[in-house]
């Protein structure tokens, strides 16, 4: 069992992937990390939009799930163009409706928060492949990210008081 962290403004008692935002690197999905101080800066992030506290929202997680088969996964190991392919699918948000894969649990890097002007730089020729995926790197080094994209997922994840 693995402990998973979700940062946020609020307590989340029900994961609820309606309200979760399609256009993000892996599609619609709850987002998550190992790393707990990711997940606070994260909080604090939400905080400065939103208002409110950072609250750390914590899941156990049995990882073999993902390695015996029973939920569809798909893993990146780092800034690949494969990786920056799928990124690009699924944060364009000239693509209506969203892109969205078959994958129960997404595992990969986070991109550069300024994904958006990346992708119309590429779109528009400004940048070639090579540069796209370049600019897509996070800006703080290779951060992962679990993406729980299925209902069939989330509830594989047990809260945790952490």
């Amino acid at each position: 069992m693995i402990t998973l962290y979700h940062g946020s403004n609020v307590s989340i008692a029900n994961i609820d992937l309606a309200r979760c935002n399609p256009y993000k690197d892996f599609g619609r999905a709850f987002y998550l990390t190992i790393e707990k101080n990711q997940a606070m800066d994260v909080a604090l992030a939400r905080v400065d939009i939103f208002g409110g506290e950072p609250v750390i929202n914590a899941y156990r997680f049995n990882e073999q799930l993902l390695t015996e088969g029973a939920l569809s996964f798909k893993s990146f190991d780092g800034y690949t163009e494969e990786w920056g392919n799928f990124v690009y699918q699924h944060r364009d948000e000239t693509i209506v409706p969203p892109y969205m894969h078959t994958y129960d649990v997404v595992y990969g890097p986070i991109a550069n928060d300024r994904v958006g002007l990346q992708i119309r730089n590429y779109r528009l020729g400004n940048i070639d492949k090579k540069e796209f995926l370049r600019r897509l790197h996070f800006m703080k080094g290779i951060t992962f990210q679990y993406a729980f994209c299925t209902v069939r997922a989330i509830e594989k994840l047990l809260p945790y008081e952490c």
